[in-house]
């Protein structure tokens, strides 16, 4: 469907409803918009409708009568199989002049391959990935950057408005995810930061909720010591912003972007086996954040007091979404019985050396 200026945009499609997808759809009703939304996992779908969107069976359903749809995707396979069924679905129903904001982590050229098989249809593809956690996203706490052609991206503003809280059209297609890859490079060593300084504070006596009131106020604070903080105060990284494994993903993108660009990263480098560790400490469900689990462990001589445990248990299959599970595994035991605190703290330090 043809738009004709940024005031004709009333409904929009959302391909994907994990923990991106499904918060952007809500808070896109929540401004007024039509919200129709494909996802595989029944429990998605349903959580769409309960916050006053459509479900529908399929992506391309999703973008029929749809001036714009998101796409908030796991992988490029994911990616490719949403284009080919935009595409397909062009010759049923009238698609021309569909915008598709594409917001997912994925390599650049994964998504260059989706633009050309989306403009053979008369459909445009926008590079725009988000920054910002899955709790930030509820909160419409997020950033968009968008790029490509610079009156496509004019038209989706009042999208962008809709559930972000900043939007830039940083240039050409594809420069959007670039500027992803910093953001990401970012918050990878950040993370880690914040998790050393809470174990720092600890293992030095001091109360973990005060070392984050203090020093979240001062100039070694960081958006990821706020955001992700509370999770290392507490010890639970259950209700995950951004799964372990997920972020998994993420590094092994920017690791070959920074390789075909040919730019040193040395922090980013070192910050990375440490996510490689909280995986093979069973906690590959589990927030980020658990990270610092993987430093407490290190810290605590053997024998010491268990921290508690983080993930809930294993999922079987994935949603279209980033973030979301189709069935729940029987549960694992917890991830730091104490018993074996110590094999588990040298796994993670093994892990990590083969990494650095």
């Amino acid at each position: 469907m043809k738009t004709t200026d940024k005031g004709s945009i009333s409904k929009v499609g959302v391909a994907g409803l994990g923990i991106m997808g499904s918060a952007m759809a809500a808070n896109l009703v929540k401004a007024g918009f039509a919200v129709t939304g494909y996802d595989p996992v029944p429990a998605q779908r349903a959580a769409l409708k309960k916050a006053g969107g459509t479900p529908v069976a399929s992506a391309g359903a999703a973008a029929r009568g749809a001036q714009v749809l998101i796409t908030s995707l796991p992988s490029a396979a994911a990616l490719a199989a949403v284009a080919a069924e935009l595409a397909e679905e062009t010759n049923k129903h009238d698609t021309t002049g569909l915008i598709v904001v594409e917001t997912s982590t994925l390599p650049i050229a994964v998504k260059e391959a989706a633009r050309k098989v989306l403009a053979k249809a008369g459909i445009t593809l926008l590079d725009c990935p988000l920054s910002g956690t899955g709790a930030q996203a509820r909160v419409k706490d997020l950033s968009v950057y968008a790029s490509g052609p610079a009156a496509a991206v004019k038209l989706v503003t009042p999208v962008f408005e809709g559930f972000g809280r900043s939007h830039y059209h940083v240039g050409p297609f594809g420069a959007g995810s670039k500027m992803k890859f910093i953001a990401n490079l970012l918050v990878s060593i950040h993370n880690v930061s914040a998790a050393e300084a809470f174990v720092l504070g600890k293992k030095a006596g001091l109360d973990p909720a005060m070392v984050y009131k203090v020093i979240g106020d001062g100039a070694g604070s960081s958006r990821m010591f706020q955001v992700r903080g509370p999770m290392m105060v507490s010890g639970d990284y259950s209700e995950a912003t951004m799964k372990v494994k997920t972020w998994q993903k993420d590094i092994q993108i920017i690791t070959e972007f920074l390789r075909e660009v040919d730019c040193p990263a040395p922090l980013f480098m070192a910050a990375s086996p440490f996510y490689n560790a909280a995986m093979a400490m069973g906690l590959a469900d589990a927030d980020t954040a658990a990270v610092c689990e993987v430093l407490e462990l290190w810290a605590k001589p053997a024998g010491a007091a268990p921290v508690k445990a983080a993930a809930k248990g294993a999922t079987k299959k994935t949603s279209i979404g980033k973030g979301t599970a189709k069935k729940a595994a029987p549960a694992k035991r917890p991830v730091a019985k104490r018993a074996h605190a110590s094999k588990r703290a040298s796994t993670s330090k093994r892990a990590a050396a083969r990494e650095s």
